[in-house]
C-alpha cells in the first residue's frame, strides 16, 4: 500500500517539484495539495494521509497553527515542517505542537527524502544546521550522564539498538530474545533513566554520545 500524502505550501511551483520528487519514488503518492493551513485541515481530514508536508507561512491560517488542529483531526498522520525559517523559535514551537520533524527549503533532494524516510518509520528528523540548537536548548533537564552507568548491559544494548530505530522483533532476533523480554529490558531501563518516550531517549543519547548528531 502506497504512502498517501498531503502538500501544504502556498506556492505553487514548489508543490509541482515536489509531488515529482516524492512520486519518484516507489510507494510514495501524493494524494492532495493545499495553499493555506484551513485547506490543509480540510484536505487531511476528508483524505486521511499518512503524512503531511506543511510550510509555516501561508496566507490565512499558517502552519504552526494548523499544526495543533492536523495532529488532533488526523493523529495517525505524521506530519513533517518544510519550511525557510531556521529560526531556533520556530523548530521548537514545531516540535512541541507534535511535528514529526523539521526540514528547511534549502535542504537537497535526498536530504528531503531521507526526512520523510525517517518521519515514516516513527523516528524525528531535524535538519542537520539545526541540530546543534535543539540540542543546547532541549538537553539541559536531560538525566545525569552516570545514570547511564546504573543500566545492565544488556538493557544498555536494547536501548542502543531502539535508539538507532530498530523495533522490538529486530533487537530481539538479533539478541536471540522475545520481543516480551526485550520490553522488560527496553521499559526496565527507560524507568532506571527517568525517560518516558523514544525523543526523550534519544535527547540523552546524543548527549551522552552514544549516537551522532550528524
Amino acid at each position: 500500500m502506497n504512502t498517501r500524502i498531503v502538500l501544504a505550501d502556498d506556492h505553487a511551483v514548489l508543490r509541482t517539484g515536489l509531488r515529482l520528487l516524492l512520486e519518484s519514488q516507489p510507494g510514495l503518492e501524493v494524494v492532495g495539495e493545499a495553499s493555506s493551513g484551513l485547506e490543509a485541515i480540510n484536505l487531511a481530514i476528508k483524505l486521511n494521509p499518512n503524512l503531511i508536508l506543511l510550510d509555516l507561512s501561508m496566507p490565512g491560517l499558517g502552519g504552526l497553527d494548523a499544526l495543533p488542529v492536523l495532529r488532533k483531526s488526523v493523529p495517525g498522520a505524521r506530519v513533517l515542517i518544510l519550511t525557510m525559517h531556521d529560526d531556533p523559535q520556530y523548530l521548537r514551537q514545531a516540535l512541541k505542537q507534535g511535528a514529526s520533524g523539521y526540514v528547511l527549503k534549502k535542504a537537497v533532494d535526498q536530504e528531503l527524502l531521507a526526512a520523510v524516510r525517517a518521519v515514516l518509520r516513527g523516528e524525528v528528523y531535524v535538519h542537520p544546521s539545526m541540530t546543534r540548537v535543539l540540542l543546547d536548548d532541549m538537553l539541559a533537564d536531560s538525566p545525569g550522564e552516570n545514570v547511564w552507568d546504573t543500566l545492565s548491559e544488556r538493557e544498555q544494548i536494547v536501548l542502543k539498538l531502539v535508539v538507532l530505530g530498530h523495533t522490538g522483533a529486530e533487537i530481539g532476533e538479533r539478541l536471540n530474545l522475545g520481543i516480551k523480554t526485550v520490553d522488560t529490558y527496553r521499559m526496565r531501563g527507560m524507568e532506571k533513566l527517568g525517560l518516558t518516550n523514544r525523543a526523550a531517549l534519544v535527547r540523552f543519547a546524543l548527549k551522552k554520545g552514544l549516537i551522532s548528531a550528524d
